[in-house]
């Protein structure tokens, strides 16, 4: 986890856009949501987060293939804390892996 979420940054992430859209709505917790074509738009308080991504080449490591999914954050009126917050919770929600 990250002690600082800029306003804008890109991830890389390791799952399909169904998985993604499947995972999303948990993931914005009680925020109000729309979605669109490839984006969404998150109400924060005052502010908003936008998201757009787009479903990239797998990663093939030998004969494992993993999806990629090219995500822009972008957020606009939220402070340092308030994008921590937020991403926080976003982050744990959509943290995978095993162990």
């Amino acid at each position: 986890m990250q002690s600082f979420y800029a306003e804008k940054f890109d991830r890389e992430m390791g799952c399909t856009e169904a998985e993604w859209l499947r995972w999303l709505p948990d993931a914005v917790g009680d925020k109000h949501w729309k979605q669109q074509t490839s984006s969404a738009g998150v109400r924060i308080g005052d502010g908003a987060l936008g998201l757009k991504w787009q479903v990239a080449e797998p990663r093939i490591i030998g004969l494992i293939q993993i999806p990629r999914l090219l995500v822009s954050f972008r957020f606009a009126g939220l402070t340092d804390e308030e994008r921590y917050t937020f991403m926080k919770r976003f982050d744990l929600y959509m943290q995978r892996g095993g162990g």
